[in-house]
């Protein structure tokens, strides 16, 4: 990491102890923020973000320094540490792909990932978290870009990879098997698992990206990876927000869609957390859905809190009985911060805090399957903006999804109905 990175790690710690010592006080003194305090508290926090952001960017910008030296070393013939997959579809180290990107050859190529993929590993896109330590094909810098943009994927879905996309039955466990003790020549219980079906297909999501034909021919641009980044980003938004909120209509269905109450909101706080102070509501709320998971799932390497920024900015300030916040900041970058330990990722398409509103997302993420079918398609037209000199690429994706484990894997904190 580097320096930069550090002291903007650093100040980010000063800034949380400034707020938690601000809350600390009023606590202490069992009163409400003063108007100054609650400026400064709401300042403080507007910091904390933007420094999250400062440090995700800086650390993304020492990546693509990496990839880019990388790129002019490759031009320059220059040996390099590691040695980078050649050509083949889908490695997007090999000329193959720079060809299709020149022009010098078919005018589609299909994006694959070369052997199984591990989207867990892929999820650690920054180099705080080790992703610089791993040489990246073209496929995995894109994947990479989709899933710093869906919640999902970052918190460890499962995905599974077909070459088609015909219709993919998977089964869903609604309820698990029971024993009890049987006496000597007794007859022993039948007891099954129920399970349904859920079908997984393959809905196409395409986005269209034009660039100049300078920055096309101008050899000491990392074209690889402005694509990857764009097609990546836009993907992994679109998807992502259906992965949320998707009803399964003409769309894949998303997490809220299939998972169930764990905690509800107190009546007359307008869906939020009610006080600290009373038994029930505040940090206990957090704490019954915390443990309206099963042990089993919560001990899951892929168990995450999901919710937006507005949500997680009223968590922030919720303390336990004993004084503690719930909330706990990461001290290292790269690394999320973490509620009751386990730990915490934002999405915009998490709904807000608001009566009878799924505002957290809590649970077993790895229950929550995704299927890409066929990999993404890369499709050059010369001729779509011939007036203005731009070659246009789109990138085009198959993919559904669904929770499969409706036995309480995912739970919700839903706002109270009044």
């Amino acid at each position: 990491m580097s320096e930069v990175a550090k002291q903007l790690q650093q100040r980010r710690q000063n800034v949380w102890e400034q707020a938690k010592a601000l809350a600390d006080k009023a606590a202490e003194e069992n009163r409400t923020f003063s108007g100054e305090e609650e400026a400064s508290w709401t300042a403080m926090n507007s910091e904390l973000d933007a420094l999250d952001r400062r440090i995700k960017a800086v650390i993304e910008g020492e990546q693509r320094a990496k990839d880019a030296e990388d790129a002019m070393s490759r031009l320059r013939g220059e040996p390099r540490g590691k040695e980078q997959p050649k050509g083949g579809p889908g490695t997007g180290g090999g000329e193959e792909l720079r060809a299709f990107l020149r022009g010098e050859g078919p005018r589609a190529f299909d994006v694959r990932p070369d052997g199984p993929v591990s989207f867990r590993d892929l999820s650690k896109a920054t180099s705080g978290a080790g992703g610089a330590t791993v040489p990246t094909s073209f496929y995995d810098r894109l994947v990479s870009h989709m899933i710093e943009t869906s919640s999902i994927l970052q918190a460890g879905a499962t995905v599974l990879n077909t070459a088609s996309g015909e219709v993919l039955q998977v089964p869903k466990t609604t309820a698990h098997s029971s024993a009890g003790i049987v006496s000597e020549a007794a007859t022993i219980s039948e007891s099954d698992p129920a399970f349904g079906q859920v079908a997984l297909g393959a809905y196409k999501y395409g986005t269209m990206i034009q660039i100049s034909r300078e920055l096309l021919t101008d050899t000491g641009v990392d074209l690889e990876g402005y694509l990857s980044m764009q097609a990546g980003r836009a993907l992994g938004n679109a998807f992502g927000a259906h992965a949320i909120s998707g009803d399964g209509s003409g769309k894949p269905r998303g997490i809220l869609t299939d998972a169930t109450a764990g905690a509800t909101g107190p009546t007359g706080v307008t869906g939020g957390f009610g006080s600290q102070s009373t038994a029930g509501q505040g940090a206990d709320l957090l704490i019954e859905l915390f443990h309206s998971v099963i042990a089993p799932y919560r001990a899951s390497s892929s168990c995450r809190w999901i919710m937006n920024d507005g949500t997680a900015g009223t968590i922030r300030k919720i303390k336990t009985t004993e004084g503690q916040y719930i909330w706990q900041p990461s001290v290292i970058a790269g690394t999320p911060d973490t509620i009751l330990g386990k730990p915490v990722l934002t999405d915009p398409n998490v709904p807000d805090v608001a009566l009878s509103a799924e505002s957290v997302i809590f649970g077993d993420m790895s229950q929550y399957f995704v299927r890409l079918a066929g990999g993404v398609r890369f499709e050059r037209s010369d001729e779509f903006a011939f007036n203005s000199d731009l070659v246009t690429f789109r990138a085009l994706m198959r993919a559904d999804s669904a929770l499969v484990d409706l036995t309480g894997a995912v739970k919700t904190f839903t706002g109270g109905a009044s």
